[in-house]
C-alpha cells in the first residue's frame, strides 16, 4: 500500500523538481524588488511616469514624520535615515529586478530587514521572515540566467 502511494506521488514530485532554478530566482527577485519598490513609492513625491514616482530625493513630509516619531531609529538622525532608506529601496529594487549587483543588493536588503524587524516593527516577523527567505535564496543562488549579472559574466 505504501509503495503504491509512493509511486503515485513520484510523478507530481518529479514535475515539481523540474521547475527551473532560473525561474525561481527570477520570481524571488521580482517579489522582493516589488516589496521594497512599493515602500519607496510611498515615501517620495515628484515626476510621475505610469503611476510611479522617480524623484527618489523628493521625500514626502509624512516620510520625515514617520522616521522621527514612529520609526525612531537609534544612532541615526531621522532625516538621514529617511533619505538612506528611500535611496536604498529605490535603487536596490531596480538593481535586484534587473539582476545587477544582485547578491550585494540582497545583502543590503537583508540588513534593512533586520533593522526594520529589530527597531521598527518587531511584531511583524511573519512578514519579515518571508522577505528573509527570498533574500537568502538570492544571496546563496544568485540572480539566475535572466539577469545582467549573468550577461556581464560572459
Amino acid at each position: 500500500m505504501i509503495s503504491k502511494l509512493t509511486q503515485v506521488a513520484q510523478k507530481p514530485i518529479a514535475i515539481l523538481k523540474s521547475i527551473p532554478e532560473d525561474l525561481i530566482a527570477l520570481t524571488a527577485r521580482l517579489a522582493i524588488a516589488t516589496v521594497f519598490w512599493r515602500s519607496a513609492q510611498t515615501k517620495i513625491n515628484g515626476w510621475d511616469f505610469s503611476g510611479q514616482s522617480f524623484q527618489f530625493y523628493n521625500l514626502n513630509d509624512s516620510t520625515f514624520t514617520l522616521f522621527q516619531y514612529e520609526y525612531s531609529l537609534p544612532l541615526i538622525n531621522y532625516k538621514l535615515g529617511a533619505y538612506l532608506a528611500t535611496f536604498n529601496e529605490f535603487f536596490l529594487s531596480i538593481a535586484i529586478l534587473l539582476g545587477i549587483m544582485t547578491r550585494l543588493s540582497a545583502l543590503a536588503f537583508l540588513g534593512m530587514t533586520a533593522v526594520i524587524q529589530i527597531f521598527v516593527y518587531p511584531d511583524a516577523w511573519p512578514t519579515h521572515i518571508m522577505w528573509v527567505a527570498m533574500l537568502f535564496y538570492i544571496i546563496k543562488h544568485g540572480p539566475g540566467r535572466f539577469s545582467l549579472d549573468q550577461l556581464l559574466a560572459k
